[in-house]
């Protein structure tokens, strides 16, 4: 979904900040398995269905799209400039480059959403979150970090009275009748990449800067990964674990039952899970919940924790491959990082794919259908980068930033 902003593998950086390959290849491993997470969460059969596998494809929802975000930060520095930001008019090309590919963003996801999809489009909010993001390419790891934590603290209580305000009053109809993007698409328009949607920059751009300040620290360092490693951990548990003990205070969850309408989901698994709906408002109460989807403090701690987990796993797998004697380790990793290397055309083509077949459940289908995703995305990707560099629609994007060359 952003391999859009990723660099080309030669000339990402300048040479003394770049990343080793087994690392930059350790990205493109966790994006193909975001990838199969976004598949599983849209295409899999459905979590509410329960037992092991409801459990496994519930882990999919959200923290995909999180773990997405955190790489599209990722992306950003290795294109600005790793360890030392890049300046001058080498600056102002590699600024050119990402703003071109957000626009570009910007646009596919509008005609994305144009087709009816049911999917929740997200190219056109990572066009608005590289576009927000970009002035902070040159702040250092610290500075990035607390950033991000501040905007996890503080940003999902400024964004909850905003999404109550636009329920229940007119204002929010009123901006979007005078917004352009809004009369195109047939959406929110700007509304629902800052406020009403699935995917409201507020709360999603902590995840975007975190994977910014990752991308400043030097991952060849085990001390490091297990920093890394130790604090996605402990995020993890904060975010989900405080949202199960604040579920189980007296009168909270009769709260969220009044307000969450009729229904027969299971509510008390809203510290993790999307299976018991989604915040519907009318109280505060639903900022002590931690869904995926919820937008809230505790479930950016979580999401951003189980991204980090994820990464430096990942991050440690490569490096470790590539000092290993065995061979099938790489062979196995490598279709994955296929995928995850043409991560945009995966989204896009999962997209067409599921108008084609006229899915209008998500989730809902039966096993096969991911299966299917799965086995034909990743065999395309396979032959696809046996003779060309990047994917289709990363070389079309690739070939559109040129213009960034004329810039002085």
């Amino acid at each position: 979904m952003t391999t859009a902003v990723s660099p080309p593998h030669a000339k990402t950086a300048d040479p003394p900040s770049a990343p080793s390959g087994a690392r930059l290849v350790g990205v493109d491993l966790a994006r193909g398995l975001a990838v199969f997470g976004m598949y599983a969460a849209h295409v899999g059969p459905d979590p509410a269905d329960g037992g092991v596998g409801g459990v496994l494809l519930e882990l999919t929802h959200g923290r995909s799209s999180a773990l997405f975000a955190l790489l599209a930060g990722f992306s950003l520095v290795l294109i600005m400039g790793r360890t030392a930001p890049r300046t001058g008019r080498d600056g102002r090309q590699a600024a050119v480059r990402v703003l071109v590919r957000a626009a570009l963003l910007l646009v596919a996801g509008t005609a994305l959403t144009m087709t009816g999809t049911p999917v929740a489009v997200i190219l056109a909010c990572y066009g608005l979150y590289f576009v927000l993001a970009l002035p902070l390419y040159r702040l250092g790891v610290r500075a990035l970090a607390g950033i991000a934590a501040a905007g996890a603290l503080l940003m999902p209580q400024v964004l909850f009275p905003l999404q109550e305000s636009a329920r229940e009053s007119a204002w929010a109809e009123h901006v979007t009748a005078l917004d352009p993007l809004a009369a195109i698409s047939g959406t929110d328009g700007l509304l629902g990449l800052l406020v009403t949607g699935v995917y409201p920059a507020p709360t999603w751009l902590p995840f975007v800067v975190a994977g910014m300040a990752v991308a400043r620290l030097d991952l060849g360092s085990a001390r490091i990964r297990g920093r890394l490693a130790a604090l996605g951990a402990g995020l993890a548990v904060l975010g989900y674990g405080c949202s199960w003990l604040a579920l189980r205070l007296p009168g909270v969850m009769e709260r969220l039952i009044e307000h969450a309408g009729p229904t027969d989901r299971d509510l008390a698994s809203l510290w993790w899970s999307d299976v018991g709906g989604y915040p519907s408002g009318g109280t505060s109460a639903w900022q002590l919940v931690a869904s995926p989807h919820s937008d809230t403090t505790l479930s950016v701690m979580g999401n951003t924790g189980v991204a980090l987990l994820v990464l430096v796993l990942v991050l440690a797998l490569c490096l470790s491959l590539t000092g290993g004697r065995a061979t099938w380790p790489r062979r196995v990793a490598a279709p994955v990082c296929a995928v995850g290397s043409m991560s945009l055309t995966a989204y896009v083509l999962h997209s067409g794919g599921i108008g084609l077949l006229g899915i209008e459940e998500l989730p809902g289908s039966p096993p096969g259908v991911l299966a299917g995703f799965v086995v034909l995305m990743t065999a395309l990707a396979v032959a696809w980068t046996r003779f060309f560099r990047r994917g289709p629609l990363e070389q079309l994007l690739h070939s559109a930033t040129g213009v960034a060359r004329r810039v002085r």
